[in-house]
């Protein structure tokens, strides 16, 4: 009820400062204890991990871990924060995030803004969230694609301790070249030496983080079945599917359409989710697969479900259903 009384104020707002206003009132109704959802307890095991419920947040919406204990009163099984880089970065020039209401659907070039690992691992110490959370990492863009797997494997040491997973983000479109990591010699390089580094900072801490990718949904098939065979070779925990969209698809000739960057919401979800289903047939169950890109409604998520997706993450559904959007789906699963 909250957010409908407010979303026409935010919608009649720029779409960062909206989205940086959301994230402020969210703290603030936690503070005074408004905000709390209550949801079905819906367990489910994924990647050895015991999830109360199988719908998550993903990457993006917090980079920074400012608002984990705010976000989990919306009733998450999950939470998934970053994209985080290294060293702090402003970004790409704005205007960098668009709405397309008609389509609802959005189209961002943010470009991994965060204020640097080491900030996030503050917040994360400072929070009171207890449950799973998710850590989503990425490179700097100033730092030359080919070594890139220098900046993955800082955060990953970084925030090894603090994640309940860690998620390798190679599919955003809006740091140049990143993409080139889900091929060829590029993506094997980076998964084994992850994977290396993964299993020596289990030893060193005495526990078992999982590793999980993150694919874009404009793959071709020849890509698909070998990113597919890198994961089963490299026993990669999870696998999420999909990041945003370049494809324009659905939403042909409306303001703002033309905008460089990836494409999120409705227009997005069946070409993620057929992504997500040519995975599934080719992993045959060996790899967890979660599912997010357009999730709506709780039917969006059990389609997500029936092509193979274990749990499911939502984003930007939440811009235009609101934080009913979560028990919604929780209950459809």
């Amino acid at each position: 009820m909250l957010y409908s009384l407010a979303r026409p104020l935010l919608f009649s707002l720029a779409p960062e400062r909206a989205h940086e206003l959301t994230l402020s009132l969210l703290k603030s109704t936690h503070k005074m204890g408004l905000m709390r959802q209550a949801v079905a307890k819906k367990p489910i095991t994924c990647m050895g991990i015991e999830f109360p419920n199988p719908v998550g947040l993903a990457a993006g919406l917090d980079k920074n871990g400012a608002y984990i204990d705010a976000l989990a009163d919306l009733g998450f099984g999950f939470i998934e924060i970053g994209t985080i880089t290294p060293r702090p970065q402003t970004g790409n020039p704005h205007p960098r995030l668009f709405r397309l209401p008609k389509a609802k659907a959005i189209i961002n070039r943010m470009g991994f803004n965060n204020e640097g690992v080491d900030k996030l691992i503050e917040n994360v110490k400072s929070a009171r969230f207890k449950g799973i959370l998710g850590i989503n990492i990425g490179k700097n863009a100033d730092t030359p694609v080919e070594n890139a797997v220098d900046d993955y494997l800082i955060c990953l040491e970084k925030v090894y301790n603090h994640a309940s997973y860690v998620t390798v983000n190679i599919s955003s479109p809006n740091t140049k070249n990143l993409r080139s990591l889900q091929s060829g010699d590029a993506l094997t390089d980076l998964l084994k030496t992850l994977k290396e580094r993964q299993l020596q900072l289990a030893d060193e801490f005495l526990h078992y983080v999982p590793l999980v990718l993150k694919v874009a949904p404009d793959l071709e098939q020849e890509d698909i079945h070998f990113i597919a065979n890198q994961l089963i070779q490299f026993k990669i925990d999870g696998l999420i599917v999909t990041n945003t969209t370049l494809s324009r698809d659905g939403v042909e000739g409306l303001p703002d359409a033309n905008e460089a960057g990836g494409l999120s919401g409705a227009p997005v979800f069946e070409k993620s989710t057929k992504c997500l289903a040519e995975f599934s047939k080719i992993l045959k169950d060996q790899i967890p697969l979660i599912g997010v890109g357009g999730i709506l409604s709780g039917q969006d998520a059990v389609a997500k479900r029936e092509v193979g997706a274990t749990l499911v993450q939502v984003y930007s559904g939440l811009i235009y259903t609101g934080p009913k959007l979560v028990p919604e789906c929780i209950n459809a699963l």
